[in-house]
């Protein structure tokens, strides 16, 4: 028979567990969920300056979506989105590749790879800044060589300036792609190269029908890594273009920003950061239900 004493430290080390928690979990409902509920409320009031409780229904939201400069912003991030993310995969996979055949030197390379994810997004925009400005960076470089025609002013080109910021942000973010398809890399059986090899399948096809089918889930987790790096996207804006010229390289984040602490209207500020979690949490519901809901499933 268990005895009162053994009945309680069999609690006390269930309990130990959850207690442990207990800050974790303060941190979590008041810090970030409350501050994000906080945010949405805020959006459905007429706030300027300061937060206010007077409510105005969807009318922040409507002011929002009839903002050209609004508009013009979420099809900035598109372009910018679509460009930075698929470099990225693209060429973290190829780097990826090529460290996987065990070239001599590996480590060097992947630290070289990798070294402009340690910078921040605002060093990565002012040396871009640079390298790109027409007057003395590339452009610039190859006319003192010879070439007095070469033209490649993107920055200043407001129909090609935001890919010129997602230049920056793919020599930024693509180390980091490599080093999430390396791991994967290193997962694959190497019995499959071996069965592969015996069969005659040419080496390209085995990744393509392979292995980048095995590769699915770190492909997903590195869409969701470079998605949310896409929606934050704000710093290497600022440091490259302050949003500019005129409105070309404006994106959410900016307009956030902008409304919130120079324009002082708060409401409008929530309403925009509210839209923006709203897609943050689309592009994040598919790829929780493949990694989460799929597997219970299956077990």
């Amino acid at each position: 028979m268990v005895s009162s004493k053994q009945s309680d430290e069999h609690w006390r080390s269930a309990l130990a567990p959850y207690l442990a928690l207990v800050p974790l979990f303060v941190v979590v409902v008041v810090f970030y969920l409350g501050t994000m509920a906080w945010s949405i409320g805020i959006s459905f009031t007429g706030s300027k300056m300061l937060p206010v409780a007077n409510f105005v229904g969807f009318a922040q939201y409507q002011r929002l979506f009839s903002e050209a400069r609004w508009l013009f912003a979420l099809r900035n991030i598109a372009f910018f989105g679509a460009a930075f993310m698929v470099s990225c995969l693209v060429a973290g996979f190829l780097l990826a590749v090529f460290l996987d055949q065990k070239v001599r030197g590996e480590g060097v390379l992947r630290s070289i790879f990798l070294f402009p994810y340690a910078l921040s997004f605002i060093v990565t925009g002012l040396v871009w800044q640079w390298i790109l400005n027409p007057g003395f960076g590339i452009q610039q470089a190859m006319r003192s060589l010879g070439w007095s025609d070469f033209t490649f002013s993107w920055i200043t080109d407001q129909s090609l300036a935001i890919f010129a910021v997602a230049i920056a942000a793919f020599w930024q973010g693509s180390g980091l792609i490599m080093v999430v398809m390396l791991a994967g890399l290193r997962g694959v059986d190497t019995e499959l190269w071996k069965a592969a090899k015996i069969d005659g399948i040419p080496t390209w096809r085995v990744y393509w029908s392979i292995v980048l089918p095995i590769l699915r889930p770190t492909i997903a987790t590195a869409v969701v890594l470079l998605a949310i790096g896409v929606v934050k996207a704000y710093d290497v804006v600022v440091a490259m273009t302050q949003g500019g010229p005129g409105i070309a390289t404006d994106v959410p984040a900016k307009f956030i920003m902008d409304f919130l602490f120079q324009r002082q209207n708060i409401g409008l500020a929530m309403a925009g950061s509210t839209i923006m979690l709203l897609i943050v949490l689309i592009l994040l519901i598919p790829y929780l239900h493949s990694q989460y809901f799929k597997q219970e499933s299956r077990h």
